[in-house]
């Protein structure tokens, strides 16, 4: 009984920072899609905002579920936030290993999102504000083919002659989505982090709430046959 309830507590307490997390994440999500600082053609080209609100909410539901089949002893929602868990960490496993095996080919999907942007000088106007904020903060000129990419060059393209990004017509002839994939790969030890984080989470989840399982089945099974 004491045993029982101390895996009970746990898988709560487990749950609440699972779900207080899932608030955080779902939070700041929310926050950088709707501040006006964001970029549309980053935002559309690396759907990672929206990859995250999603995380964020299915974070929530499943703390919620852990909570409540903790606190009530529900074999029920136990075994289906259980299997929750299970699904999250291989779909997780998955797309690690993915995205270390296939590397090129993701960059080859993050150069596809961004190609539906050409021509850039026939974009609205918005679209095209953005991408120029985007030239002058990465140093970059085009999305794809570089200066190439517009029928004009615009003035963010332009760069002074003494930076070492600036090659040659004071023009920067280096495109956007190298310049953005090479910043994806600098952060990508945080996003492992991030991951092996939340895996060592799950692991643990999966843990508490399987022994909380069996513990529940074990008392209930006593109780029937003791009635009996």
């Amino acid at each position: 009984m004491a045993v029982n309830k101390c895996i009970k507590y746990l898988l709560f307490f487990f749950n609440l920072l699972f779900w207080i997390s899932g608030c955080i994440i779902l939070g700041v999500s929310i926050y950088l899609k709707v501040s006006k600082d964001g970029n549309l053609i980053t935002s559309q080209s690396l759907p990672g905002i929206d990859l995250m609100i999603a995380i964020g909410v299915i974070i929530l539901v499943l703390g919620f579920l852990g909570c409540c089949g903790a606190i009530r002893e529900n074999r029920c929602l136990l075994l289906v936030f259980f299997i929750s868990l299970v699904v999250i960490f291989v779909l997780l496993l998955a797309a690690g290993i993915l995205g270390a095996v296939e590397e090129k080919k993701v960059k080859n999907w993050m150069k596809d999102r961004l190609k539906k942007f050409i021509p850039l000088s026939s974009q609205k106007d918005n679209v095209i504000e953005d991408l120029e904020k985007l030239q002058k903060e990465l140093k970059c000129c085009g999305l794809i083919d570089g200066p190439s990419d517009w029928t004009k060059t615009p003035e963010s393209c332009r760069c002074n002659a003494t930076e070492t990004d600036c090659k040659s017509n004071a023009i920067y002839q280096e495109n956007c989505s190298d310049k953005i994939i090479n910043l994806v790969e600098q952060h990508m030890e945080v996003v492992l982090g991030i991951a092996f984080s939340i895996a060592i989470l799950l692991i643990f989840g999966m843990v508490f709430s399987m022994v909380l399982y069996c513990q529940i089945s074990k008392k209930d099974g006593l109780t029937t046959t003791t009635t009996a």
